[in-house]
């Protein structure tokens, strides 16, 4: 009994940072426009993270643009400004974002 709830329990412990990220995903709306493997009105959480896999300074620069919003780099459609996402936010959204398969 003991090695099933120890088995639960470390299933749980790994699945749960993802999971947690994709709540916060959506409690600050990110998955209004954006989805982890389509195309919404901005790009698939899959296809930024296949763009920016080698730029070592993706994180921080992804992390401005989910606060403060930015347009051009998938066309024409700008990504709003999330003021109500903070700086420690913004940069576990963008973690988990660029690690998305």
């Amino acid at each position: 009994m003991k090695r099933i709830l120890f088995t639960l329990a470390a299933a749980f412990s790994v699945a749960a940072p993802a999971l947690a990220d994709q709540a916060l995903a959506t409690s600050k709306n990110c998955m209004a426009c954006h989805a982890i493997d389509k195309k919404l009105v901005g790009p698939a959480f899959k296809d930024v993270a296949a763009k920016y896999a080698n730029d070592k300074s993706a994180a921080e620069k992804l992390a401005t643009k989910v606060i403060k919003g930015g347009s051009g780099v998938w066309g024409p459609i700008p990504m709003p400004a999330n003021t109500q996402v903070n700086e420690a936010e913004a940069k576990k959204l963008v973690a988990w974002v660029l690690a998305a398969k």
